[in-house]
């Protein structure tokens, strides 16, 4: 079945479109606006079509305390002030969008809380995208469905029936596209964690664009999430894999951004239409590598084809052997030379029962009957 297909920013999604790359900055631009704009710059001139940042406001997002992420590193500050030192103003989101505008990226953001929506509405984004870890906060999803924008909803850490209720939530509520990222919520994912099998499950369920936040590192994995049916990719992007924070680790780098876009061309155009037919490519070898029913001797005018008289050889272009079966009993036309390919022009259907004609194993044009191994 053919996925639904729309239009995201211009950008078409969907089963015959080409792979749309996120470059999902977040948020590695580190608190500073200068970082992210250079972010911003560096994945332009590597090829993706969209940069993804982070709308949200710390005490909207969690309650203060001083739990930290595991990625962070020992000794650091609280997630709680992590997310306050990077949060940006609403006038610094407007110069980024505007920045990438200019480049001709797509700018999309995910937003953390109802006013956070609001604002990127406001803003224009052409889709919103809704984290895994909000999957299930359905106030939120109902909030942005009545946008009516497109949703990018990912799925890290949830099971099939949260995914469902998600989409029929956001579906009743007036969201017009939906697309699934499958997604693995480790940072970095494992391999043996990345379950990629789960996209075919995601669009065999729901008939909806799938796509795969890539959490692994490197990028390998996104280029296999391509060829196993993704139309949008998202892979967290940073300047300096080494840099402090919780994302930077589990990200690419402007190299290997612009080796998975080249890359994804060579995938996309591997894949196809999925029609099944010779290749232009295969032709030549279609011509000399089919057979062709041949006479496996000398066949007089007027014999009925014995199948003792038939052989299939190389090369194609003449009556193909699929139908050698109709060929047999048919009548020769005019004598036909050993190993010359028989024509349709050469045959005449067999004479009704009592008509005059040869029918008996035909005499050979050489006079000669046919031995035991032709019979």
């Amino acid at each position: 079945m053919r996925q639904h297909e729309f239009r995201l920013g211009g950008r078409p999604v969907g089963s015959s479109s080409k792979v749309l790359v996120v470059a999902e900055i977040g948020i590695n631009h580190d608190g500073s606006l200068d970082k992210a704009l250079d972010l911003i710059d560096a994945a332009a001139a590597c090829g993706a079509d969209a940069v993804k940042f982070q709308t949200f406001r710390a005490d909207r997002l969690m309650v203060p305390s001083d739990i930290r992420f595991s990625q962070q590193l020992a000794g650091g500050e609280s997630a709680f002030a992590m997310f306050r030192r990077l949060e940006l103003s609403w006038e610094q989101h407007a110069a980024l969008k505007e920045h990438a505008d200019r480049k001709g990226i797509l700018f999309l953001s995910t937003p953390f809380d109802e006013e956070s929506a609001d604002f990127l509405d406001r803003l224009g984004v052409p889709a919103f995208k809704i984290a895994s870890a909000d999957l299930t906060h359905l106030p939120l999803l109902r909030h942005v469905a009545r946008k009516g924008r497109p949703v990018l909803l990912s799925t890290g850490m949830s099971y099939l029936h949260e995914v469902e209720e998600a989409v029929c939530t956001l579906q009743s509520c007036g969201a017009p596209d939906i697309v699934l990222l499958h997604c693995i919520s480790s940072y970095p994912a494992p391999p043996e964690a990345l379950n990629l099998r789960a996209i075919q499950t995601l669009h065999q369920r729901f008939h909806l664009p799938v796509g795969f936040s890539d959490h692994s590192e490197g990028i390998f994995f996104s280029l296999l999430a391509a060829a196993l049916g993704a139309r949008i990719l998202e892979k967290h992007f940073t300047l300096d894999k080494n840099a402090a924070g919780p994302d930077h680790k589990a990200s690419i780098d402007p190299r290997e951004l612009r080796a998975l876009v080249s890359t994804l061309a060579t995938v996309d155009a591997s894949l196809g239409t999925g029609s099944k037919q010779p290749a232009a490519s295969e032709q030549e070898g279609r011509a000399l590598g089919r057979r062709s029913i041949v006479a496996a001797v000398d066949i007089a005018a007027h014999a009925t084809i014995q199948p003792w008289m038939l052989d299939c050889k190389r090369p194609g272009g003449g009556i193909d052997p699929r139908e050698i079966d109709r060929v047999t009993g048919m009548l020769a036309l005019r004598p036909i030379e050993k190993n010359a390919m028989l024509r349709w022009e050469d045959l005449s259907p067999p004479l009704p029962p009592g008509m005059p004609g040869e029918s008996e194993p035909a005499l050979l044009s050489s006079g000669e009957r046919p031995n035991a191994a032709h019979m």
